[in-house]
């Protein structure tokens, strides 16, 4: 098979991560070159790769303004940058990896999936549950038709208490106005999985949720703004960011993320976790932050033939997510971060647990979403060699109508009525 080479346009922590299957497998994928603002980040994947100094900027637009170098591009900028860089690299023949969402606005995530189609490039969006070997099963348990024609599911995202409070109270993902709203940031993973899953079009979307605790009505008495400027509840708070980003030394992960360093074979040093600590949102007090998006939301959804699925997001737990699938025939429940699928069958009243025995079982903050990382970028090497698909592959038009579905239901969660999602769409297509 043909070598894939790829540019990267945004290094942080999706860019890193995607980066990666070019170390562990040099004969599918190269790293060429490289866009990224935080000098430190752009080092690292310099190094790393043994990209040539004149292929490494600063700025995006920069390199999309030279001639195509690469096969592909992956584009994991913060969510309000994907539309431009996106647009720019199909227009110059790009395939593309985009990292999730497509954009934070819905005429642009069609405009993306139509320009793809014009110019004939592959845009792959970053949904990688679909990629999972957990889901991956569990689709292939409904294609079987083991428990008939699917009826019903609940699906639930637990974000976890320390991911949410990292990414969503203090991180970069914490304000709608500059980010996204949690359910298309987050959540849009889930609204395409379901879809994958059932294998029918949304019709109507029903939505609620709110910011409930992590606000400054749940703020202790005597909290300061920082945690590091001594508050009185620091040694029982497990949200305290002293402890969290400057006591463990040897969490890489949340000491780089917190100082904006590179992932690369670094560990930030107390000097600059101390920094972040007094000057970033990473120091904030989670009850006093500046924070907008909901902490729980729940999504009710109607498809076509009238199955129906419930959607709950919330960082009130461990983390991980967890599936029940009904259908005339039997039903199955799994929890990804264990990997096991529980089959029930009414006619023979038997019940059979079957393992993804693959599966990358860690689907906290620190994990590659059970496997799924891996399993896309080799998938989307291979499309782009031979043309041949997988089961988990979808067009960017799809991916398009699966994000217009969450953008309904954020209509729906701020105007109170349950919205038809096939009229929502016509405003776009």
């Amino acid at each position: 098979m043909k070598k894939i080479s790829f540019i990267v346009i945004g290094a942080g922590n999706r860019g890193a991560k995607y980066s990666r299957y070019a170390i562990s497998n040099p004969d599918k994928m190269e790293i060429v070159g490289v866009a990224e603002p935080i000098r430190s980040r752009r080092e690292a994947m310099r190094e790393q790769f043994h990209i040539p100094e004149e292929n490494c900027f600063s700025d995006w637009s920069e390199i999309l303004a030279r001639p195509k170098m690469a096969d592909a591009a992956i584009i994991s900028t913060q969510d309000q940058m994907h539309y431009e860089p996106a647009m720019r690299a199909i227009e110059l023949g790009y395939h593309l990896l985009l990292e999730k969402p497509m954009s934070h606005r819905p005429e642009e995530c069609v405009a993306i999936a139509k320009a793809a189609e014009e110019k004939g490039v592959h845009v792959i969006i970053g949904h990688v549950l679909r990629y999972a070997p957990f889901f991956t099963a569990l689709r292939r348990i409904i294609e079987s038709g083991r428990i008939g024609k699917v009826v019903n599911i609940d699906h639930v995202e637990g974000v976890g208490d320390i991911h949410y409070s990292h990414s969503f109270v203090r991180g970069s993902w914490r304000r709608e106005e500059d980010s996204a709203p949690m359910l298309l940031a987050k959540s849009c993973h889930d609204f395409d999985l379901l879809q994958w899953l059932i294998d029918k079009n949304f019709t109507r979307v029903q939505s609620f949720g709110s910011q409930t605790h992590f606000c400054k009505a749940s703020k202790p008495e005597g909290a300061p703004k920082r945690c590091i400027e001594g508050c009185p509840h620091g040694k029982t708070c497990v949200y305290n960011a002293v402890k969290r980003y400057y006591d463990d030394k040897q969490n890489a992960w949340f000491r780089n993320a917190a100082t904006m360093n590179p992932e690369f074979d670094y560990i930030a040093t107390d000097e600059e976790v101390v920094r972040a600590l007094r000057e970033t949102p990473y120091g904030y007090c989670v009850y006093d932050s500046d924070n907008t998006v909901v902490d729980h939301q729940t999504v009710n959804m109607e498809f076509e033939g009238g199955v129906l699925a419930t959607f709950t997001m919330s960082p009130f737990n461990r983390g991980g997510r967890k599936i029940h699938v009904m259908g005339t025939e039997g039903e199955v429940y799994g929890d990804a971060g264990v990997g096991d699928l529980t089959i029930f069958t009414y006619r023979d009243r038997k019940t059979v647990v079957e393992k993804s025995s693959d599966m990358v079982q860690d689907e906290s903050i620190l994990g590659g979403h059970g496997g799924g990382d891996s399993r896309m970028i080799k998938a989307l090497c291979e499309l782009i060699a031979t043309g041949e698909t997988s089961v988990s592959y979808c067009s960017a038009m799809t991916s398009a109508r699966n994000h217009l579905a969450v953008f309904a239901a954020e209509e729906s969660r701020h105007t109170g009525t349950v919205v038809d999602v096939t009229e929502y769409e016509k405003r776009f297509l």
